[in-house]
């Protein structure tokens, strides 16, 4: 189990601010959806970093460009990270995890990118939709990284544009 990783912590932490009262809710998604994605396949070093380096972005755009129309700025931001690091060429991939996580049906192009999908999908449906990843297993990661109110704000959010954009509510979700 991926517990305590320092990219994880250090793009986090430059976030603090302006994730102000959801940091401790967004830094328990992040590693949720992390170990949900390790559990479906056995990953590389490599893919396990672009895994962790795809959840740390993935939503991020919602707190640092206030959106919730976050895939694409949430790709971009991972994509000038990625540049910065000397990681152009994981781009496309890391790219694609963030863009297709909402994505209602399977994403049959990149089984990592599957996989990162159907994790997502899971710790946002609280373990109902679990693809095959056992329950005991999402117990056991939710206990070490409990909500800590990520559906709250996931809530609270959703109903904010339910009422400011009634035509467009939920602009995240892809078919």
């Amino acid at each position: 189990m991926v517990n305590d990783n320092e990219e994880v912590e250090a793009l986090l932490e430059q976030w603090r601010e302006p994730l102000g009262r959801d940091f401790p809710a967004y830094r328990n998604h992040v590693y949720r959806v992390i170990n949900l994605s390790a559990l479906q396949r056995e990953l590389s070093d490599t893919e396990l970093r672009q895994v962790i380096i795809a959840a740390c972005f993935h939503d991020i755009a919602i707190w640092l460009d206030d959106t919730f129309d976050y895939l694409s700025p949430s790709r971009h931001h991972a994509s000038a990270y990625l540049q910065r690091h000397g990681l152009d060429e994981w781009s496309g991939v890391v790219g694609e995890m963030i863009e297709q996580h909402h994505k209602i049906t399977s994403y049959q192009a990149n089984e990592l990118v599957e996989c990162f999908r159907r994790a997502d999908w899971c710790d946002v449906t609280l373990g109902v939709m679990r693809s095959g990843i056992e329950k005991h297993h999402v117990r056991t990661i939710r206990k070490r990284f409990p909500n800590a109110g990520f559906h709250t704000f996931l809530l609270r959010r959703t109903l904010r544009e339910l009422v400011t954009r009634p035509w467009r509510p939920l602009p995240m979700m892809r078919w």
